[in-house]
């Protein structure tokens, strides 16, 4: 699934090319992915403009110019794609969602269990309200960190990727930001000291800063004129490198599950505290 960097480069992206532009044509052929009937919703959509884009946790919020939100949630293998309307058919037919922007069109494919939502203002921040803080939001910093931290227990990697606690991290930068802390993912919050917390914080800012920076893991680009989408993998610390050698110490990059979940690590340079 994608995770916060992959969909702040999309925002990015996206931001550049449809800003301000017309909405010119909608299809659906996925009803259930919207939230109304199918005629009305794309009604609504018509003539209108995006002022901006906006990403709260593994979302993206297309705030609209009559007051209105699109609330774009890929699930676990979503694509978005930017193309124009000459693009081969297979990607035409294959888009369970398409809104064009006079000659281009944004298309949405793949998406199991996400949704594309019409809302008002109020029924987006309802929807959202679930949502834990976000790290790269302004009011971040140590003291707040350390704040939420603190009022925390159980494993660190199981609160990096709840949702409810903080938006927008999952399985891939969890690990990341575990081994750039020299902690292990199983390491207990409870038991971490307050030079932990804050070196777990500023390892937290280094891997999503650095993986917006190249584009993040994704695999799917935006378009043929994306040179951006992906550009972390070659980056990547632990992830995937199951067998391979630690950078930090030499020893043997292991797999196992933490949590339920597939995780990455260093037994050797990774400490419980």
């Amino acid at each position: 699934m994608l995770e916060l960097p992959e969909l702040e480069t999309y925002k990015k992206l996206l931001s550049e090319q449809i800003i301000n532009k017309r909405i010119t044509g909608v299809q659906v052929k996925e009803d259930k992915l919207i939230n109304s009937d199918t005629a009305a919703w794309s009604k609504q959509l018509q003539g209108r403009e995006v002022l901006f884009i906006e990403r709260r946790g593994k979302q993206l919020l297309f705030h609209l110019d009559n007051g209105k939100r699109l609330l774009l949630n890929l699930g676990a293998a979503g694509q978005i794609q930017l193309n124009g309307l000459e693009v081969d058919e297979g990607s035409h037919a294959n888009a369970q969602v398409m809104i064009s922007f006079g000659d281009q069109a944004l298309r949405l494919l793949g998406i199991r269990q996400g949704y594309i939502h019409l809302l008002s203002a109020k029924e987006a921040d309802q929807e959202l309200s679930n949502l834990g803080p976000e790290l790269l939001d302004r009011k971040m910093n140590l003291e707040k960190f350390q704040t939420l931290f603190a009022r925390k227990r159980g494993m660190l990697k199981s609160a990096l990727v709840n949702q409810s606690f903080i938006a927008g991290l999952g399985n891939g930068y969890a690990d990341e930001i575990a081994f750039e802390a020299a902690l292990l993912p199983s390491a207990k919050l409870q038991d971490l000291s307050e030079e932990s917390i804050e070196r777990l914080y500023h390892s937290t800012m280094t891997v999503l800063h650095d993986a917006i920076e190249y584009g993040g893991m994704g695999e799917e680009r935006l378009n043929a004129k994306d040179d951006l989408t992906g550009g972390y993998k070659s980056h990547v610390r632990v992830i995937e490198r199951d067998g391979q050698a630690c950078e930090r110490c030499g020893a043997t990059i292991q797999k196992a599950e933490v949590g339920s979940r597939k995780t990455y690590y260093c037994a050797s340079c990774q400490k419980e505290k």
